[in-house]
């Protein structure tokens, strides 16, 4: 997991981060070089099916990017090339857009693909039009971590416009729902038949020279609306109306506006038996622009969990989230300090709860970032900034410590390079 700088290449060790370190070696334009990914493992060595997968991804969405990887896959290096987005004749289909076949023995869900993809989109020369789809589909929320669909397009893509990129020209569209199915998201290939089969397109025509510079390191303020949508595929709509009034159950004395609604069955949800399941995201917003909480809860594949149980359980995470502070939630967090690393040459703030801050995937970034020469971060205690008016700052002086903490990057100012040649 150490990173190295050495004279040409940026040094890394392991497999955790791998996403993480290709979209920054694409956005930076230096050459990566990973070594010992799952080097120990006796049985699976080397690059799992959706970093392979990945890889053929970033080949699609660049011009010029070349990837070595040596025999037992334990190795690669990467020399990144320019982010062209869908380009006829270079990979677009005749309906302009990328067709990108997910395999059976992904075990992630389509949200490790989407992550990266809507970091890379921003600065591509041209829009980007990218059609997932396969058996490795998974649109729902997964055992390893991966969030849904509905949570990647309410809490993420929202956030994009506060970097002056349109979230109205970024479309997420969901063709076909799925969930992990028999075998879970860590199903091997004898039962890998069982799961995914989704279909998901995003589209962004929100390419920008230059991120704006993120100020969100007041108060978070009070939550003023919560929303979501609950899914079932291949079972009964029913549970739909049971996740939705068990949530409203814990919801209903909190506020009163509560809108959650039920995705609509797709055509061959009835009849494709893969991926079958069912769950709910929920999303809170506050009235402070820009500040989200989300929660997801599936359906774990084995069943034996009732609707019921399911909507409680994503109403007291989405409370969980909203307890501990913060203006960005742990699902938005990494690619909120992404796009704040790569902005302008200023120094932008953002308020973090230290349950986020303190996470594995945030310190990683860091010191990825750090690796690629960005600059270090600056973190100081939320309590430290002013509140405003005389007696606001009376009220904030009585009430108890928040636990936040304010982080503080300054921009690398690298931009669209594709907008500067053009």
């Amino acid at each position: 997991m150490s990173a190295t700088p050495g004279a040409d290449f940026v040094r890394f060790t392991g497999h955790r981060f791998f996403t993480q370190r290709l979209v920054l070696a694409t956005l930076t334009g230096r050459p990566v070089h990973i070594s010992g990914i799952r080097s120990s493992s006796p049985t699976n060595p080397g690059l799992a099916p959706h970093e392979v997968s990945f890889l053929r991804l970033l080949e699609a969405v660049t011009n010029g990017s070349a990837f070595q990887i040596s025999y037992t896959g334990t190795t690669i290096t990467y020399h990144p090339g320019l982010i062209t987005g869908t380009v006829a004749g270079a990979g677009a289909t005749a309906d302009d857009v990328i067709e990108h076949h997910v395999p059976a023995g992904c075990t992630r869900g389509i949200t490790y693909f989407l992550l990266p993809l809507a970091l890379l989109a921003p600065f591509a020369k041209a829009h980007v039009n990218v059609r997932f789809s396969g058996p490795g589909v998974v649109t729902a929320a997964t055992e390893t971590g991966d969030i849904s669909v509905d949570a990647f397009r309410l809490a993420v893509l929202p956030l994009f416009g506060l970097f002056g990129i349109p979230p109205a020209r970024i479309e997420l569209l969901v063709r076909q729902r799925a969930c992990a199915g028999q075998g879970g998201a860590s199903s091997s290939s004898s039962s890998a038949d069982r799961r995914g089969n989704g279909i998901v397109e995003l589209r962004c025509a929100s390419q920008v020279r230059l991120p704006k510079t993120l100020h969100l390191h007041r108060s978070a303020g009070r939550i003023r609306r919560i929303g979501g949508v609950a899914y079932s595929i291949g079972v009964s709509a029913s549970n739909n109306k049971r996740m939705i009034h068990a949530a409203r159950g814990v919801l209903n004395v909190l506020t009163g506006e509560i809108k959650i609604a039920e995705a609509p069955p797709g055509k061959d949800d009835g009849r494709n038996r893969a991926g079958i399941g069912f769950g709910l995201c929920l999303v809170a917003e506050a009235n402070v622009a820009g500040v989200l909480y989300t929660a997801d809860a599936v359906a774990p594949a084995r069943g034996g969990v009732l609707a019921e149980d399911i909507g409680t359980q994503c109403a007291h995470q989405l409370l969980e989230a909203i307890a501990s502070g913060g203006c960005v939630g742990w699902t938005a967090a990494p690619t909120v300090l992404t796009l704040m690393a790569m902005g302008s040459e200023d120094v932008g703030r953002v308020r973090l709860s230290k349950d986020v801050v303190g996470t594995e995937e945030v310190v990683g970034l860091a010191r990825d970032l750090k690796a690629f020469g960005a600059s270090s971060w600056g973190v100081r205690p939320a309590d430290d900034d002013s509140g405003g008016g005389g007696s606001d700052d009376d009220e904030d002086d009585e009430s108890p410590p928040s636990g936040d903490v304010v982080v503080s990057i300054k921009g690398a100012g690298l931009g669209n390079v594709g907008r500067k040649v053009a």
